[in-house]
């Protein structure tokens, strides 16, 4: 398989040429299925500590919450801001998972770095190429989303604005894109999973929540991104979703998520290549400061 001339960073050099990022004693990688789960926001130290330890003890290894919330309303709930990292921090420390948070602006990349385990990008931000540059230039590994109107060659060329900054450890996220159909908040495109896995080295998780934005289709979702060979999963969990201030529609319950993982225990690994590999140890053994 040929390097591509114009994203040599991202593209896959051959069949068995694969990279797995770590994130302290998490690895994403080849011939492994990585759970990602947490609130849309952090609302408060109780709905977070409570979340950290259930999603922890079904099954999940790392935990995802929103601190910084930019709405298409000024008026609805914007995040808990610092506040909201901090207690996601924490709540990581306690349960024992890194932590996922995304990061939106420049000047917070330093500060969240050294908060947050992995500086997610989020669709919005796809092609934010100062922001792209700028977490290309830490250490921190990067969970990139697909914007929802950007073809696949785009995503992975933003995701070599970050591997060209000198960051290796960047991780591709399929979120749903925006098609003719309504009934879904988008439309997840499971086809990304295999079109990216050949064309590039780089591991590939599934946001089936965001995709369709309604709780009783997520679960089929997770069975299917496990199918066809994705890396991962990026859910939305919350004690009462009925409750949740962001998303509440797509909040899975923790019985949710317990279901989930059944099902996906009964599905096999997609045949994925075991390949040499290059990772990233620095978080290996450490907590971020909170």
């Amino acid at each position: 398989m040929n390097r591509n001339s114009a994203l040599p960073r991202v593209s896959r050099i051959a069949p068995h040429h694969a990279t797995a990022v770590a994130v302290r004693d998490v690895c994403i990688e080849d011939g492994t299925f990585t759970i990602i789960a947490g609130p849309c926001s952090v609302e408060s130290r109780e709905q977070i500590f409570e979340t950290a330890h259930a999603v922890k003890r079904l099954g999940a290894v790392m935990l995802r919450g929103g601190a910084f919330k930019p709405r298409t309303s000024p008026y609805s709930f914007q995040g808990l801001g610092w506040e909201g990292v901090s207690l996601l921090c924490q709540a990581g420390r306690a349960a024992g998972l890194p932590t996922v948070s995304e990061v939106m602006t420049t000047d917070q990349v330093e500060r969240m770095a050294h908060n947050i385990d992995v500086l997610q990008i989020g669709a919005r931000n796809m092609q934010n190429f100062d922001l792209l540059r700028a977490v290309g230039r830490t250490a921190h590994p990067v969970l990139l989303k697909r914007g929802f109107s950007a073809t696949l060659e785009e995503l992975l060329a933003a995701a070599e604005y970050i591997l060209a900054e000198g960051n290796p450890n960047v991780i591709l996220c399929e979120r749903g894109i925006r098609t003719f159909e309504a009934a879904p908040r988008n439309t997840l495109d499971l086809s990304a999973v295999p079109v990216l896995r050949e064309r590039s080295h780089l591991p590939v998780i599934v946001d089936p929540s965001h995709a369709v934005g309604v709780r009783r289709w997520i679960r089929p979702l997770c069975r299917a991104a496990k199918a066809v060979g994705a890396h991962g999963l990026m859910l939305e969990v919350h004690p009462d979703p009925s409750q949740a201030r962001t998303d509440r529609e797509q909040a899975l319950s923790f019985d949710d998520l317990a279901q989930v993982v059944d099902d996906l225990e009964h599905i096999p690994l997609e045949c994925q290549l075991q390949a040499p590999r290059t990772i990233c140890r620095k978080f290996a053994n450490s907590f971020s400061p909170c």
